[in-house]
């Protein structure tokens, strides 16, 4: 199996489940998406029902292309739909993988809704799918991922300037982070652990 077959599985612990996106996922999303807030260091912004269906229709173009591997994350505690996060990137030959694209819902951040994903994503790309890299990006500005990821024990490896356009035309700063197999054991640990990382609401 490859990777791209691989990364679109299902996964899921006592805390969330993440499950491949599909069409018939779209109002389930609709439904915690439309805050703009979610989108203010993310590379789109969604504030009206067309903005979000070029938004979604992209999403599932990536997914059905094998750009990405897009996972609809569900909050097993209330059972509801929280929001999504990527495998993308995925360099199988040289065994590294971005994970990114990140966003969850306002009811569903700072609840650990968004490290228990990450822990399952990280887990399943170094443990099944023989990772030596996995590598996370996000918004020089965005201080609160910037802190989540150190806490987990991501490491911090430089800022590329001027990387990509953003909403409004600002140009974003892209810091980014890396884990390598053999930090994943204290990674692991640290993810598991709880409270340290239980403001991990880091957005792409």
């Amino acid at each position: 199996m490859n990777w791209s077959e691989s990364a679109a599985t299902t996964l899921a612990n006592d805390h969330v489940r993440l499950t491949p996106v599909t069409p018939e996922d779209r109002e389930a999303i609709r439904a915690v998406a439309m805050a703009p807030e979610i989108w203010r260091y993310f590379v789109s912004l969604i504030e009206t029902d067309a903005d979000f269906e070029t938004f979604f229709d992209a999403t599932l173009a990536d997914h059905a292309a094998g750009r990405r591997a897009v996972h609809v994350i569900t909050d097993l505690r209330t059972g509801r739909v929280a929001g999504s996060m990527s495998y993308g990137n995925m360099a199988e030959a040289d065994a590294r993988l971005e994970i990114g694209w990140s966003w969850l819902g306002v009811d569903f951040q700072g609840k650990g809704v968004n490290r228990w994903a990450k822990y399952l994503l990280l887990e399943h790309a170094f443990e099944r799918m023989g990772a030596e890299r996995v590598e996370f990006k996000t918004d020089e500005l965005n201080v609160q991922a910037r802190q989540g990821l150190r806490n987990i024990g991501a490491t911090e490896e430089g800022t590329l300037r001027s990387f990509n356009y953003m909403p409004g035309g600002r140009r974003r700063d892209a810091v980014f982070y890396s884990v390598l197999r053999p930090e994943w054991p204290e990674v692991k640990r640290q993810l598991a652990a709880g409270p340290k990382v239980s403001r991990l609401d880091a957005v792409r």
